[in-house]
């Protein structure tokens, strides 16, 4: 099962995953959300716009490779893959 690991802040908001490691099925990226978002109702919220693709200013990758689907998340997330969900930094 791949693990999902997160950027501190969603912590905060999810401490449910805080001090744990996230085992989800493997799948599609959007599969892999939407496993996340059944253990913390409302996950998908802080990294999904309203047509359900990335939020501008996050970014997700797959092992080291960033998505490259940011609208339907279809990339694959292999049985052995972490997948990685943080915030992009921007401004100036």
């Amino acid at each position: 099962m791949p693990t999902v690991k997160m950027t501190p802040h969603l912590y905060r908001f999810f401490p449910v995953f805080e001090n744990t490691t996230i085992r989800v099925p493997a799948g599609s990226v959007a599969e892999v959300l939407r496993a996340v978002n059944d253990i913390a109702p409302g996950f998908t919220d802080y990294v999904l716009d309203e047509s359900g693709a990335l939020r501008r200013h996050v970014n997700l990758s797959v092992n080291d490779t960033l998505v490259i689907d940011r609208k339907t998340l279809s990339d694959h997330v292999p049985d052995d893959g972490t997948v990685y969900i943080f915030q992009a930094l921007s401004g100036g």
